[in-house]
This record gives C-alpha cells, structure tokens and sequence, in this order.
C-alpha cells in the first residue's frame, strides 16, 4: 500500500510540474511581456527616476522590466530571505516590510511605484486566515487593509502601475479552481483548498480578496483603470497613473 500511494504521489508530481512548465509557464511569459510594454508605453520611464517595486519578493520582476540598474531601483517584501537575493543577484535596494501595507518613505519619493499581483494577497494577518469563517468577514477586513495600501502606493509615488487579478474572470488564478469557487461559503473554500492541494495542479492559501473594477476604481481614483484581455474576457486589471 506504501509503494502504491508512493508511486501515485510520484507520478502526480511529475504530471503537475509537466503541467506548470509546459503551459503556466508559456503563459505567464506572454503576459509578463504585455505588461512590460504597457508598462513602458504608458509611463515612459527614465534612467534617473526612482522605482519601487512593492511585494517585489526576490526582485526578478522588477529586474526584468527595468534590466539596467542605475541605483534607483528599490524591492519592497515581507520575505527577508527573498530580499538577500534581490540585493546580492540583482544589486537592488531593499525594504523589508510588515504586513500592514505602511510604505516608510516620504510623500511623492517614488518617481514610479509597480505593484504587480500584490494587493489582492493583502487582506488580513497570517494568523487569522483560518479563523475568519464568514466571506463578509473577510471581504471587510481585507477591504480594509487594500485601501490603506492603495493610499500608501498614492502618496509615496509620482506615476504609479498597479496589477491585480479580475475577481470575474472564469478561472481564479491563484488556484486555477472555476471562478465559482469563490462564491462558496469561506468554511468549504479553505476545506476544499486543504484537500485540493494535496493533489491539484497548483497549491494555495485561502488568503486572497479578489477586486472587480468598481473595486480598483474605488481604490486609485486618479489612475486609469486597463483591462487585461484573455479568451476574450478580462483576465487582470491594471490601475496606471501617468
């Protein structure tokens, strides 16, 4: 019985890591270049200005899109270990964060600030996850906290881009779970999430509030909000501000 679930675990390692890199991966490159030349088109960024990349983690982001590094390039995480990479591999100036969205810097010392797939992970504290047991619950604290982010990303930055996830679009991207899942009650969502994890293609965390575009709107009423388009349907949205 061992060997079996073994070699069932094996296989199912094989076919999900198949799986991420065969099609994930493609994808996700597609999109990663998109965003880049929008990035460049609508904000025209310049040699000399300072960028902020917020949840950056190792800064491999923020190193592709801005390849040449003139000192004025800066990773904020709250993953310490990820920030020693961001310095050492890329020479990038690092800020280690909390989780309650504060940027430490001055008003406007950001010339650009990029967030990409950040502040829909900015929700509640680690350790009340698992303890939330209600989607109003959830939703309102979440919400709560996304909007003093969104505040912290306006005052610190000049110009700023701002990408999240479509909270309607048909597959939830976090989890590649049908966009339904989302609707369930919160006690099914993290059991489900627990279980599912073990076998699904893509492991998560029950630790995400989704935004519509009324909801970044709402957010960053001084950007313009783009929507990001796959299989005819909004796959993210950006908020940008020139």
């Amino acid at each position: 019985m061992k060997v079996i679930i073994f070699l069932f675990n094996f296989i199912m390692s094989k076919i999900k890591s198949l799986i991420r890199e065969k099609i994930f991966n493609n994808y996700s490159r597609k999109f990663k270049q998109k965003r880049k030349d929008l990035f460049y088109n609508q904000l025209k960024p310049h040699a000399q200005e300072r960028i902020l990349d917020f949840g950056g983690y190792d800064g491999s982001w923020l190193s592709f899109l801005v390849p040449e590094n003139n000192g004025n390039l800066y990773v904020a995480d709250i993953a310490e270990d990820a920030l020693k990479k961001a310095k050492n591999k890329f020479g990038l100036k690092t800020v280690l964060l909390d989780e309650s969205g504060k940027i430490p810097f001055d008003d406007n010392y950001f010339d650009v600030v990029f967030c990409n797939s950040v502040i829909e992970h900015v929700t509640v504290d680690k350790n009340e996850i698992y303890s939330i047991k209600t989607n109003k619950e959830f939703r309102e604290k979440s919400f709560a906290r996304q909007q003093f982010l969104a505040s912290e990303i306006r005052r610190v930055s000049k110009k700023y881009f701002v990408q999240t996830p479509n909270k309607h679009f048909i597959i939830e991207s976090h989890n590649w779970f049908p966009s339904f899942f989302i609707y369930l009650p919160r006690t099914y969502q993290i059991k489900l999430i627990k279980f599912l994890s073990k076998y699904w293609i893509k492991s998560s965390t029950p630790d995400v509030n989704l935004l519509t575009e009324k909801d970044m709107k709402l957010l960053f009423p001084d950007a313009e909000i783009f929507q990001e388009k796959s299989l005819y349907m909004t796959k993210s949205l950006i908020a940008i501000k020139k």
